[in-house]
């Protein structure tokens, strides 16, 4: 199962965090959010539709994450568990931790945000299109 939705790069992303990367609704950050890869996105967690929710709270999913810009694509690899309750109205975070809240997307993370392709952040850095394809197995 699969579900794209598209965000945008923002000229404050810088890409630090060293345990989770997000995407958010939120139009606008600050140097500050060194997680928030993503901003002004289109959608948010309860968009995600309802299959594919009950697919991610099961502990036996595999998530991959893959983020496509202009010139740059990676992926991430995680996985579900059933404490996510997918209702954050603004955020999806993904985690290298196994903390769950309402705005966590998927936990055990082989990446975090400053693990990403330096190629990748920076078109991000250049307020480009980025398309976000969740894929659970």
């Amino acid at each position: 199962m699969k579900y794209s939705f598209t965000t945008k790069g923002h000229k404050n992303v810088t890409s630090k965090h060293k345990t989770t990367f997000e995407f958010t609704k939120d139009k606008d950050i600050g140097k500050a959010a060194d997680c928030i890869i993503g901003v002004s996105s289109k959608v948010n967690l309860t968009d995600i539709p309802q299959k594919l929710r009950n697919a991610i709270k099961d502990d036996k999913s595999i998530i991959t994450i893959h983020l496509e810009t202009e010139n740059a694509d990676d992926k991430i690899i995680g996985y579900g568990h059933p404490d996510l309750t997918l209702d954050h109205p603004t955020d999806m975070v993904c985690r290298k931790s196994e903390y769950t809240c309402s705005r966590t997307l998927m936990i055990k993370a082989d990446k975090a945000a400053v693990d990403l392709k330096r190629e990748l952040i920076e078109d991000l850095k250049e307020d480009k299109a980025l398309k976000v394809t969740i894929i659970v197995e």
